[in-house]
């Protein structure tokens, strides 16, 4: 785990984006020497951002309510936590701390930087094959980058719309003119050139190149990669879906069931520390790409004082997440239980803990930092799962969902048609803001048949939702499926009582793509409509 903590600072004007016209510029004097193989490998540590988008996300989506019924949740709402506040409320985002969109944007851009800097690098010594793992890990981090931010600051890609539909700007080179303008792109344009660098890096990647490979795109993070991606990457002709499939294949092995998590120990250990650090632990099969960001989401979702108003409580655990009743059973079924935060209305999972980088370790000083499981196996399965469903091979898809709960539940039956019928089919209500279900009326821009192939939908969505919980996928869902959700005040000091809902975003609300950090407007980049 040490070698997490050893960052390199990027000395390149890419990396102070701080100036309102320049926030992508290079300054050519100001450049790391890339000039042995050790500094463009050492380099490529800074290819990977350093914020994150999990509290943004899971504040956005609807694994968040808002708690009312105690005067400690009016004091924090009316503290003065305003990223908290805006993003729970789905305001544009004014905050700029270290989960806020503007660092999103910023440590995207700056690692997106240092990976050109290395391909540019690499170029200037003629592409020998001795760098091809370099700059395979370097594709692949630009890409994932680009991924990061088009799934934050854009709406999900369809094929009806992805021509008109903005993406963000593809940065394929460091730049070297004074206030170079910029296009933000179409969806089109920006997945197309996501896939172009994945299917040119990953054949490159290496994992002999590192001693801990998950620390970096090595192969199977590589493939996670690209399965999650080509299943966002819908076509009208479901084409991508096989690319799915392969990649997810290829890392989950002919034997799937080899490569889950043992939820079972993890369950049995005390929550709170012992959970978090195994949860993280690059020896685990199931953690595929292991990265760090500077982040208070620990903070927020865990046992602290913070995050009271606006949470994942107890109305939203019972009834649609962690302590619902699924194709699994009940949550008695489930191996890691979760904690109620104590005098919080608050359901927490322990999967990730706070650390901290030390700037100095004698006073204490430093900065907050989370430590995740990027890629993971728990997650790959049920993507490969939502592409067999789409594709109509539902015996397979059954097949995934029977390996994902073996290993997340005490259940060790078998998924069936009925089984799934009996917790999502036509004789179960959908769910409605005062009276909640796991079922939710499904609108995407693609065709979902009602029937076995909903419920298989429904079903994929139910299972990520829980097992990817405080991790930002189920935003990505609610966009990709055009869910409707509400922010709804739930009484009681549990969070748990009467419902009343005072906000509605429907599957064409703009505010599904979040909005452009104030400065990069400023500069001339295209926002987000509202």
């Amino acid at each position: 785990m040490r070698r997490l903590y050893q960052y390199l600072t990027v000395l390149t004007a890419a990396v102070a984006l701080s100036a309102c016209d320049d926030y992508l510029d290079v300054l050519p004097d100001n450049r790391t020497s890339l000039d042995s193989d050790g500094n463009i490998t050492e380099l490529l540590t800074s290819a990977y951002p350093q914020g994150s988008y999990f509290m943004v996300s899971e504040l956005y989506s609807d694994n968040t309510d808002h708690c009312i019924g105690s005067q400690s949740y009016t004091a924090f709402n009316n503290s003065g936590t305003t990223l908290h506040q805006e993003a729970s409320t789905w305001k544009d985002i004014t905050d700029k701390n270290q989960d806020s969109p503007y660092q999103i944007w910023e440590s995207c851009y700056k690692s997106i930087a240092a990976a050109n800097n290395v391909l540019n690098a690499i170029a200037e010594r003629g592409n020998p094959a001795s760098l091809n793992p370099q700059r395979g890990e370097a594709l692949l981090c630009r890409a994932y980058c680009h991924f990061v931010l088009g799934n934050i600051f854009c709406l999900p890609y369809s094929s009806k719309t992805c021509n008109q539909a903005m993406g963000v700007t593809y940065m394929k080179t460091t730049e070297s003119t004074v206030s170079p303008v910029y296009s933000r792109g179409t969806m089109a344009e920006l997945y197309a050139n996501i896939a172009a660098d994945i299917e040119t890096g990953l054949p490159l990647i290496d994992d002999n190149l590192y001693s801990v490979p998950k620390y970096h795109f090595n192969k199977k993070a590589a493939q996670a990669f690209a399965a999650r991606f080509y299943l966002y990457y819908m076509q009208d002709d479901k084409s991508n879906l096989d690319k799915c499939i392969d990649y997810a294949s290829r890392a989950l092995t002919t034997v799937p069931a080899d490569m889950m998590r043992d939820w079972e120990a993890l369950g049995k250990l005390s929550a709170g520390s012992a959970q978090y650090n195994a949860f993280i632990d690059a020896s685990n099969k199931a953690n595929l790409l292991i990265i760090s960001a500077s982040s208070y989401w620990t903070w927020v979702y865990g046992p602290t004082a913070v995050g009271k108003g606006y949470c994942h409580n107890t109305k939203i655990s019972d009834t649609e997440t962690i302590n619902s009743t699924g194709f699994w059973g009940s949550k008695d079924n489930v191996y890691m239980k979760p904690t109620q935060i104590s005098g919080s209305p608050r359901i927490t999972h322990y999967k990730m803990g706070q650390y901290v980088e030390y700037t100095d370790i004698v006073n204490g000083k430093g900065y907050p930092r989370m430590i995740v499981p990027a890629f993971t196996t728990d997650a790959l399965i049920l993507d490969r799962a939502e592409a067999y469903a789409l594709k109509g091979d539902y015996a397979n898809a059954y097949a995934d969902l029977t390996t994902w709960m073996n290993a997340f539940t005490k259940n060790k039956g078998t998924v069936t048609a009925a089984s799934l019928s009996s917790v999502y089919g036509s004789s179960k209500a959908y769910y409605t803001p005062t009276a909640p279900t796991v079922k939710k009326r499904l609108d995407p821009d693609f065709t979902v048949t009602a029937g076995e192939q909903e419920n298989l939908i429904h079903a994929v969505l139910h299972a990520r939702r829980v097992v990817t919980l405080h991790e930002g996928l189920r935003w990505q869902d609610i966009k990709r499926y055009g869910i409707e959700i509400y922010r709804r005040d739930v009484d009681g000091i549990l969070g748990d009582g009467n419902i009343s809902v005072y906000d509605t975003m429907k599957k064409d609300d703009p505010r599904r793509a979040i909005q452009l950090p104030q400065y990069v407007i400023s500069a001339g980049i295209t926002a987000n409509p509202r």
